[in-house]
């Protein structure tokens, strides 16, 4: 949620999709509305796969989704999974985020018709007119996107795509579905970098989940198929080496993707 592949310089997997090719990945940074259903959003994944098959004359793609992108990654692999390879969630809330529920627990509040619809209304203008400085102009829902990733939102898009999906609080999911393999990672130190001006926000989200998390999703909601690693020293952002790299010291966010990518290569995926 909040997403965008490139707003002029900035570009949302800062660093990650240059390492990746410069290891001799071929890599395809898709694009959906930035706040929408994980349906709506996953839709527009599925045709974007679609055209990077048909271009590529590739019989599989592996699919990488941070955030809300985790459930439309596996969206598109719950479709068509004979031509998905892989499916990795990057700080995934594949189990929703107390952070969600909070926000959308407002929003059906007494005091949501001062706030919605015209705080909604605003993001839905400002995240439009990001996918337009991204290259694709996609209508906005954010209080869809935003129960997509409460704790029933996620609940009810497990039911229908349950792959990967672990069946206890806190475990591991199936690796291997209908010939597709599920890998999770994330992070549980929501403020790394004193310069980065969003970790105080992180820091203080935080405080909503009663558990180890990254800022916005916890230890245990991560998880998807096999577990890489669910403590990274990483926050939400620094998943995805933001804000413009201000990331810890301890882990370089950029790593995590390069070694899955050899994993998948590997395995011949």
């Amino acid at each position: 949620m909040a997403g965008f592949s490139a707003v002029g310089p900035l570009q949302y997997w800062n660093g990650i999709t240059e390492d990746l090719v410069a290891n001799g990945a071929n890599v395809y940074v898709a694009q959906q509305a930035s706040f929408n259903s994980s349906e709506l959003r996953g839709e527009q994944l599925l045709l974007q796969v679609k055209q990077i098959l048909a271009i590529t004359g590739a019989e599989k793609v592996n699919l990488i989704g941070h955030s809300h992108g985790s459930q439309s990654v596996r969206y598109v692999a719950g479709l068509i999974p004979n031509k998905v390879a892989s499916v990795t969630s990057v700080g995934g809330p594949n189990k929703g985020s107390p952070v969600a529920d909070f926000v959308y627990n407002l929003t059906q509040s007494p005091i949501a018709p001062i706030l919605d619809p015209g705080v909604s209304s605003a993001v839905n203008v400002f995240f439009s007119l990001v996918g337009i400085g991204s290259g694709h102009y996609y209508d906005q829902n954010s209080v869809a996107g935003l129960y997509s990733l409460t704790t029933a939102g996620a609940a009810d898009f497990n039911r229908r795509f349950s792959a990967g999906v672990p069946v206890t609080e806190c475990g591991s999911g199936d690796e291997l579905v209908k010939g597709v393999r599920y890998y999770s990672w994330g992070g549980t130190s929501p403020a790394t970098n004193i310069f980065d001006p969003f970790d105080s926000g992180l820091l203080a989200l935080s405080l909503l989940i009663p558990s180890q998390s990254d800022g916005l999703v916890s230890r245990c909601s991560n998880h998807l198929g096999t577990v890489i690693r669910d403590n990274y020293a990483f926050n939400h952002l620094d998943e995805v080496n933001q804000t413009l790299g201000l990331v810890g010291f301890l882990q370089n966010p950029v790593t995590p993707y390069r070694l899955q990518a050899n994993r998948l290569k590997n395995l011949g995926l």
